[in-house]
């Protein structure tokens, strides 16, 4: 057991590094959110069940995995603002907990202020 904890534990934390290395290819605005949602995540998340913290970390690398592509210069269109963000899936939105969704709906009207200069896709931009 202590050996598949400390495992657990390296992988949270490099999971961590990684995603706040990603952050700082972001507009200043949207890395100064993301690292503070980031590190409030984590945070609360620290005593978690084994279930939960695998489901918590598997949506983490989803989103380092996205970001990475999506911070990849040769993935962005050079003639448009960099667009950053992707479709949560109506499945997955009923899947959340009251306060994951008023938490998401905090976090989508932080990141959609006026006179942002980056581009967050939203649910009119997804084509099924």
């Amino acid at each position: 057991m202590p050996g598949s904890l400390n495992h657990h534990v390296s992988r949270v934390r490099t999971l961590y590094r990684k995603i706040l290395q990603l952050h700082r290819a972001l507009p200043l605005e949207l890395k100064t959110l993301g690292d503070q949602y980031v590190k409030d995540e984590f945070r609360r998340h620290r005593s978690v069940g084994p279930e939960e913290a695998q489901c918590f970390l598997r949506e983490w690398e989803n989103y380092a995995a996205t970001l990475s592509q999506q911070t990849n210069p040769k993935t962005q269109d050079s003639t448009s603002h960099p667009r950053f963000g992707s479709h949560l899936p109506e499945d997955k939105l009923h899947t959340l907990r009251d306060e994951q969704v008023g938490q998401l709906q905090e976090l989508m009207q932080e990141a959609t202020k006026p006179k942002r200069q980056f581009n967050i896709l939203d649910d009119t931009d997804h084509k099924n």
